[in-house]
Parts: structure tokens; sequence; C-alpha cells
């Protein structure tokens, strides 16, 4: 049986580890909780000894526990010590090695792997200091899930609200089930591309699109996740790096397709990335101050990396392209499939609103044996799923 020691923070999220706890304990999975000072403000011990079935643990100094060194015997219990949530101040004590408390020892006593769950105000998770924190636990071999953009209890909008439990839940299972550096995809070399291009009309202006970049990243995640070595090319956005991703940032399309090219070869490459069609002509080198300077733009067509990608001499062995449609959304993916010379086509309408820079996506998975449509999900879902299907095509039975 799996065991995960599941450490509660403090906020208001933290009443979602309990249904956490639910899923596990149906999943079959043995649990044992730490619940801090902060997080006992929002649950009870006595709900998730109940949940559970085990004691809670939250004191440092309890002497029945320490008498057998417990924070060191918990730290080495369990086969996944998992935060959620993760708070700002959890994250920063880690991050430091900071060793105040039942749950900050545990996580320093620890070889064990660790998964955290961020939930805080956006306003807190954008801080520089905690964008820090979270780089530095991810080069120390901490895994993320989330944080969802979302409203938050406090009424601002934004990143930070935890990962729904049936999301961590799917992220603690990749773990326990071995996935990771002996995974699915273990050996296999990914490119991904996410993010927009921006192409400059001179150096205050440029023109660009709204994609937030998320799809592409969480790709790259569960990619990583399943042992695939991954380079993520990235145009200009605001999300974290997933860990053990080589990140590559870009701007313009052109950067963009060199980044692409000096990746490979690999053995499959997914072009989330909604790269600009058109650049100026010109850019000028200066700001354009008087309307009158300019009534038109000359514009010129970017390069096609999907194609070019396919025409390459170390052409990946998977090609999947992506396709973001308003109209016509089988007949236009189709159409991209035959021209670019991919072998799938994911297919998304983005004519409604909120998909653009959205948690969710509904997309549909074009190649030459037909059309596989998904219900609406979230994009780490439909990353997921997406994963799962390279893993079948790349190593079949």
């Amino acid at each position: 049986m799996a065991r995960v020691l599941l450490i509660v923070g403090g906020g208001v999220a933290a009443y979602k580890s309990l249904e956490l706890v639910r899923l596990l304990r149906k999943d079959g999975v043995e649990v044992r909780a730490i619940l801090t000072r902060g997080g006992a403000q929002f649950v009870t011990p006595l709900s998730l000894a109940a949940l559970t079935e085990n004691p809670v643990h939250d004191d440092l100094f309890s002497l029945t526990a320490e008498t057998e060194m417990g924070h060191i015997a918990l730290s080495r219990w369990a086969d996944l010590i998992v935060v959620a949530p993760a708070t700002a101040d959890l994250m920063a004590k880690a991050a430091s090695g900071l060793a105040d408390d039942l749950a900050s020892t545990t996580l320093l006593a620890t070889d064990t792997p660790v998964l955290m769950a961020p939930a805080m105000n956006v306003r807190m998770w954008d801080h520089a200091a905690t964008r820090r924190n979270r780089d530095q636990l991810a080069a120390d071999g901490v895994a993320f899930v989330g944080p969802d953009e979302g409203e938050m209890a406090c009424g601002e909008y934004g990143p930070g609200r935890l990962a729904e439990p049936p999301v961590i839940l799917d992220a603690i299972r990749a773990r326990l089930n071995g996935k990771g550096s002996n995974g699915a995809l273990a050996g296999v070399r990914a490119l991904v591309t996410a993010g927009p291009t921006v192409e400059p009309l001179d150096p205050v202006r440029f023109l660009s699109n709204r994609s937030s970049g998320k799809q592409g990243y969480a790709i790259a995640e569960s990619l990583a996740r399943r042992g695939a070595e991954v380079t993520l090319v990235s145009g200009p956005t605001s999300i974290a790096p997933p860990q053990g991703v080589r990140l590559v940032r870009v701007e313009t399309a052109e950067e963009m397709l060199t980044a692409c090219q000096a990746a490979l070869p690999v053995d499959v490459a997914v072009m989330t990335a909604a790269v600009a069609d058109w650049r100026p002509a010109e850019p000028s080198p200066e700001k354009l101050k008087d309307k009158a300077e300019r009534t038109s733009i000359p514009l010129q067509a970017t390069p096609d990396i999907l194609a070019a990608l396919a025409r390459s001499s170390q052409r990946p062995r998977l090609l999947i392209g992506f396709a973001a449609e308003t109209t016509g959304l089988e007949a236009n993916a189709r159409d991209k499939l035959a021209r670019k010379g991919c072998d799938w086509i994911v297919a998304n309408d983005v004519g409604g609103t909120g998909v653009m820079g959205g948690d969710h996506n509904t997309v549909s998975i074009l190649d030459a044996g037909g059309l596989e449509a998904l219900p609406k999900m979230s994009k780490a879902e439909v990353a997921d799923r997406l994963a799962e299907r390279i893993a079948k095509t790349l190593r079949p039975g």
C-alpha cells in the first residue's frame, strides 16, 4: 500500500485537504497528516484523524512522539510528502532550510519526494520573493501542482487558488506509480513551444496575441512527469517554469524557430505556441510619434515553424501542431494537418470567452485515422490526456 504524508498549511483552501484525503483513501493510499498551527484554524485534528484513520501530528515538541524522533520517523515513513495547501510561509521556510515547527522540520529532514500544491493571494504568489522561493524549491527537486487561476476568498482574481483535489490526486498518482525518471516516457526527448510571440513595430509597440502559455506549460510539465527530457521554448509569459524542464525564452517567431531547430533531434514536438503570422516589414528604430507619419503598416509573413520542422532532415518521430479556430473547427484543422505535414493537429475553439488565458479548454485531436473529441476539461487534464496518447504512440504495448 502506498503511503502519503500530507502537510496541511494554513489558509482558507485547507478545507480541500479533507476531500483530498477522502480521494486518497478511496484509491487505497495510507495517509498520515501533519496539521500546522495555521491549518488548525480552518480544519480540525478530529476531522483529519477520522478521514485518515491515523493520529494527526501537530507538535514538534510532543513528548510521546519525539522520544522516538517523530519528525524523522514521519519523514522516512512516507513514499511521498504532499503539502496542500502550501502557503507562502511554508514555501519560504522550505526554500530557506528553516525548521521551527513540525512541518518545516519534517521537510528539512526528509529525502522523500515532495509535491507542493501552492495556495495564496494572487499578490503573494506574484511577489518576487515567492517566485524566488518557488524556483529554489524546484531546483531542489520539489514538484508542484497548480496554483489555479480564479476568484480568491479575498475577492481578488488571478493565480493562487489551490488546485482542485482530483487534479492533485492525479499528480500524486503519477509519482506513486513510478512515473518521472522511470516513467512511460523515460528516455524520450520532447520539444514543446508555448505562449505568444511578439513582433516589434518600434521600440515600444508590437504585434502579438492573447495566448497565456498555460496549455503549453501544462503539456511540458505532464511530459516531464512521465520521464521525458523536455525543452520548453516559450514566448513572453508570466508562468513559472515547470520542474525538470529546460526553458528557453524567446520573443519573436524567428527566435522561436532558431530555438526549436537548436533543440533537435527530438522524438516528439508539441507546437502549442500561438505564433504571430505577420510581422512589420520595416520596424522603426525609434518610437513613431505622430499618426500622420504612417497611415499603413506593411507586413510580411513570419517563419512557418511547424512546416519547417516537418521538412527538416531531423523531423521528430511525432510532430503535433495546434490550431486555434473561431469557425469551421474540424475543416480548418484537417486542412492544416495536410498543409503542414504534421502527424496530429490539436484543434480548439477559441471563439468563446475564457479560453485564451483561462484554465479550461475543449479540444479535438485529429490524425490520419480520424478525430477524437474531448469534453471540456482543465488545461492540466488536456495535457495529461495528450501525454498519455503520446506515450502509447511512441511506446506501444
